[in-house]
C-alpha cells in the first residue's frame, strides 16, 4: 500500500458540489470535518506494499460511515460512490468516476476483522471527537455500546451479501455530530 489518504477534491466536482449543495451536505461536512480520521497510514498492517496498488483503506472507511449514517447495503453504498455528486466530493473523486464493485465493501471489513483492526474507524473518530469537544464525560462512557450503534464493530453475518450495515436507520450520536446536531447525553 502506498498511503495516500483521501486525494484532494478535483476542480469540477467542488465547483458543481458548491452550486449544487450551497450548504453543503452530510457527505460534505463529513469530509471537511473528519478527513484525518481517514488516513491510510493506521490501516497498513492490514493491506501491505505487495501487489498493484488497490483502493485507499481510508477512502473505503469513509464509504462504510457513509454507509451506516445513511442505513444502506453494500451495494447501494457502492452506487452511492458511483451516482452521488456529494459522496464523490467526500472522497474527493472526478465526477466521471465509476466507482467499484460493491463486494470490495465486504473483503475490506473482512480484512480489517482478519488483522484485529475493526475497532480502528471507530477509535480514530472517537479520539477526534474528544479533541474537538464533541464527547466526552458520559458520552464516552456509551463509548464501547456506541461502537455498535456508529458501525465500527464487525459486520453480522452475511453483511455483504445484500444486508445493510448494522444500525437501524440513521446514526445516533455519530450522525447528529456530523449533522451539525449538538451530542446530548
Amino acid at each position: 500500500m502506498r498511503p495516500q489518504g483521501l486525494p484532494e477534491v478535483p476542480e469540477l466536482t467542488a465547483a458543481v458540489a458548491a452550486v449544487v449543495f450551497p450548504d453543503g451536505s452530510l457527505a460534505m461536512r463529513v469530509r471537511e470535518e473528519l478527513a484525518g480520521v481517514f488516513a491510510d497510514e493506521p490501516f497498513a498492517e492490514a493491506f501491505g506494499a505487495r501487489g498493484p496498488a488497490g483502493l485507499s483503506p481510508g477512502m473505503l472507511a469513509l464509504v462504510t460511515v457513509l454507509q451506516f449514517a445513511e442505513n444502506l447495503t453494500d451495494r447501494q453504498a457502492a452506487e452511492a460512490v458511483r451516482e452521488r455528486l456529494s459522496w464523490k466530493y467526500a472522497l474527493g473523486l472526478e465526477l466521471t468516476d465509476t466507482g467499484f464493485d460493491f463486494t470490495v465493501l465486504a473483503r475490506f471489513r473482512a480484512r480489517l476483522v482478519e488483522h484485529g483492526m475493526e475497532r480502528l474507524v471507530f477509535d480514530r473518530l472517537l479520539e477526534h471527537c474528544r479533541g474537538k469537544g464533541l464527547v466526552g464525560g458520559r458520552e464516552t462512557a456509551h463509548g464501547l455500546h456506541a461502537r455498535d450503534q456508529c458501525g465500527a464493530g464487525p459486520e453480522p453475518s452475511g453483511a455483504g451479501r445484500g444486508e445493510r450495515a448494522r444500525g437501524a436507520g440513521g446514526a445516533g450520536r455519530c450522525g447528529a455530530v456530523l449533522a451539525g446536531g449538538p451530542v446530548r447525553g
